[in-house]
């Protein structure tokens, strides 16, 4: 379900999902013996991966890079501390020189369907597009505002 927002997301931002890269700071997510069967990786374990997905930006050289969630952005700035994702969603840092903003994933807009918060991922989005010189409409900009 996930994806399927997220795909319904790149749509909206007037692009085709063959035309973003997506890419995971883990390829897996680590197994526990719980109901959910899987927990957040470490920060040690993410580190591990970093090499990977540094190698992929490389080659693909994306124009701004989009954190989806809390993992991807902690994953990725290495904190000191692990961000809380509503401290820094909206705000721009820096990867690998890369202009990057961090946003709520998909799946939390399943547990949280308030449209207050389909508009902060989507005003993050709209930046992002600015960013990198895309056209928003103004029905882009529009989308999500209480009427």
């Amino acid at each position: 379900e996930a994806g399927q927002i997220l795909n319904r997301i790149i749509t909206a931002m007037g692009l085709s999902r063959e035309s973003v890269y997506i890419g995971n700071i883990m390829n897996w997510r680590p197994k526990q013996a719980t109901e959910v069967g899987n927990r957040p990786p470490k920060q040690q374990e993410m580190d591990f991966c970093l090499p990977y997905i540094k190698a992929q930006l490389a080659i693909v050289k994306p124009k701004v890079i989009v954190a989806l969630g809390g993992t991807a952005a902690n994953g990725l700035l290495a904190p000191a501390e692990p961000y809380r994702m509503g401290a820094i969603r909206g705000k721009w840092f820096q990867f690998e020189g890369i202009d990057l903003i961090p946003t709520y994933h998909p799946s939390y807009l399943l547990r949280n369907q308030l449209m207050s918060e389909r508009r902060k991922v989507w005003e993050d989005l709209l930046a992002a597009m600015e960013r990198v010189g895309l056209p928003v409409s103004e029905k882009q900009r529009g989308f999500f505002l209480k009427k």
